[in-house]
C-alpha cells in the first residue's frame, strides 16, 4: 500500500523546488533504488533525491517531516538485509554524490569524509600519505552505509569494526537539526555517546552526512598465507588457538570445501577442495615472518597441509580478490541462481560447535550453502544458492537459518555479526535483546516521533 497521491504530489513539488532535476520520479531511477543486494522483495520509492550537502539534506528532511513522508538514506546499495528498501514508499535520499574527502590529519591519524565516499576511493586518496583505512566488508561500500550498518569484514580481527573506528559524526535529525556527535579527540567523558548510538542505527535515527574516521599507518611488511585442512574442525581449532595465543593476525578467513570449489572455478585457482584458511599478517619484516611461522606450526598440529605464504603484492591481491568474490562464486554454482546471504557471530570458544552443527543441518537438508567466515572474531556466513523458482529449497533454507540463529543465541552469540538487522533479522531481536528492545523503541520515538526515518527496519514501532 503506497502513500496517498496528494501527499506524494505535495512532497515532490516542494523537493523539486529545492533540488530541481535532482529530485527524480523517473521509473528507472526509482527501480534502481528499490532494492539492495539481498534476497528481499524490492519496493519502489515515490521519489529519489540526490543531495550535495549537509544543508540540502537538512532541507529535504524538513520538507519530508512537514508532509509526514518516510525517508530512506541510500549509499551504493550493497547492504544484505533489506536496509535501503523503502517498504512504505516515500523519499530515498541518495548520498552517493556527497563523495568528497574533506580533511586528512596525518599527524593525528584521522580524516573527515562525506558519506558517499567509498572505502576503495578513500584508500586510493590516502595512498600517498602512508596511511590507510582498514575496514573491509568486501563490497566497495560507502563509508556512510558502513557506518549506518556497523560494518566490519576481513580486517576486523586486528583493527576492529566501524564501532571502534568512527570518531565523530555529523547527523541530520528528524526535525532537520544538524548535530555533531563528538570532537576529534581520541577520548571524551563529556555527555552521552551519541556517536555509538548512530553507528549501527541503519538510518532509523538520522541521516549521516560527515564521518570522522581513525586511520592507520600502512604496515612495513604484509604477507598472506593459504592452508588446507582435512576437516572443518581442524581449521576452526587452528583459528581458536591462533587467537588465544595472542598472535596479532590481521586476517583469518575460513572457506569450507563447497566454497573452495566455487572459488577455484570462479577465480581460476587450483587450491585443494577442502576447508581452507586464508590468512594475512601485518608488521615489520621480522614480525611478519615470525607470525607466519607460528601459525604454520599451529596448522600442522591440527592437520593443516600445503601451507603457502607470500609477500608478493600481486599474489596477495589475487588471493583476497578471490575471497571478496566468494558470493559471486557461490552464485555461479547453479544456472540462473540467486543467493541469500546470512550471518551469525558467537564467542570464539563456541565457534567450532556452531559451524559444525550448521554444516550438518545444511547437508541433512540437501542444500547448497557454502560457508565462509571472518572466524578470527567468531563471525561466519552462509550463502544459500537457489535455482530459479525453487520454493521448497527456500523454505528449507529459512528453517536452517532460523535454527542457526537460535543456536548462535543459545551460545551467547548474536543473530548478525555484521550484516545488520534491516528487515531480515527483525524477528530475532527480542530473542537476543529481550526488554532492551523496548528501550530501543523509546529512543526511536524520542528522536523520530513521526517514524519517518527508514520505517520498518530493525523493529516495528
Amino acid at each position: 500500500m503506497g502513500l496517498p497521491a496528494e501527499k506524494v504530489n505535495g512532497v515532490v513539488a516542494d523537493l523539486t523546488a529545492l533540488l530541481g532535476e535532482r529530485c527524480s520520479t523517473a521509473n528507472a531511477v526509482r527501480e534502481h533504488h528499490s532494492h539492495d543486494e539481498s534476497y528481499h522483495h524490492p519496493a519502489l520509492p515515490d521519489a529519489v533525491c540526490f543531495a550535495h550537502s549537509t544543508e540540502e539534506v537538512s532541507e529535504i528532511v524538513k520538507i519530508c517531516a512537514k508532509h509526514g513522508v518516510p525517508i530512506v538514506p541510500y549509499g551504493v546499495g550493497t547492504s544484505l538485509e533489506g536496509h535501503v528498501i523503502p517498504e512504505l514508499g516515500g523519499v530515498t535520499v541518495d548520498l552517493s554524490q556527497m563523495n568528497e574527502v574533506l580533511e586528512v590529519n596525518e599527524a593525528d591519524l584521522d580524516c573527515v569524509v562525506q558519506p558517499g565516499v567509498t572505502r576503495k576511493q578513500l584508500n586510493e586518496y590516502l595512498r600517498a600519505t602512508g596511511l590507510f583505512f582498514p575496514i573491509d566488508p568486501g563490497a566497495d561500500a560507502s563509508i556512510g552505509g558502513m557506518t549506518a550498518t556497523r560494518a566490519s569484514g576481513t580486517n576486523a580481527v586486528r583493527y576492529g569494526t566501524m564501532r571502534e573506528n568512527v570518531l565523530a559524526l555529523t547527523v541530520v535529525m528528524a526535525d532537520g537539526r544538524v548535530i555533531r556527535t563528538n570532537r576529534r579527540a581520541r577520548k571524551s567523558a563529556a555527555g552521552y555517546d551519541l556517536t555509538r548510538l548512530m553507528v549501527g542505527s541503519e538510518g532509523t535515527l538520522g541521516i549521516i552526512t560527515e564521518v570522522t574516521l581513525r586511520l592507520y599507518g600502512i604496515p612495513e611488511a604484509i604477507s598472506s598465507a593459504v592452508v588446507s585442512f582435512a576437516d572443518l574442525e581442524g581449521a576452526v581449532n587452528t583459528t581458536i588457538l591462533t587467537i588465544q595465543s595472542g598472535i596479532p593476525v590481521a586476517r583469518i578467513e575460513l572457506l569450507d570445501d563447497v566454497q573452495m570449489d566455487a572459488v577455484n572455478r570462479h577465480s581460476g585457482l587450483d587450491y585443494p577442495v577442502q576447508p581452507t584458511l586464508f590468512l594475512e599478517f601485518h608488521g615489520s619484516e621480522a614480525s611478519v615472518k615470525e607470525q607466519a611461522e607460528m601459525v604454520g606450526s599451529i596448522c600442522e598440529e591440527y592437520g593443516g597441509s600445503n601451507f603457502q605464504w607470500t609477500t608478493k603484492a600481486e599474489d596477495r591481491n589475487k588471493l583476497w580478490e578471490a575471497r571478496h568474490n566468494a558470493a559471486y562464486a557461490a552464485k555461479a554454482l547453479k544456472t540462473n541462481a540467486s543467493i541469500w546471504a546470512t550471518d551469525v557471530c558467537v564467542p570464539i570458544s563456541r565457534l567450532a560447535e556452531c559451524i559444525l552443527e550448521t554444516k550438518k543441518d545444511i547437508v541433512a537438508n540437501d542444500l547448497t550453502a557454502p560457508i565462509v567466515g571472518h572466524v578470527g572474531d567468531g563471525n561466519f556466513h552462509l550463502a544459500f544458492v537457489f535455482a530459479e523458482g525453487d520454493n521448497e529449497g527456500m523454505k528449507k533454507a529459512e528453517e536452517v537459518n532460523d535454527r542457526m540463529v537460535m543456536r548462535a543465541l543459545s551460545m551467547g552469540g548474536t543473530c548478525t555479526g555484521e550484516h545488520g538487522v534491516g528487515t531480515g533479522k527483525m524477528k530475532f531481536l527480542i530473542a537476543e535483546h529481550g526488554d532492551a528492545v523496548s528501550v530501543m523503541r523509546e529512543i526511536k520515538k524520542a528522536l523520530d516521533p513521526q517514524n519517518i526515518f527508514n520505517p520498518g527496519k530493525i523493529f516495528t514501532v
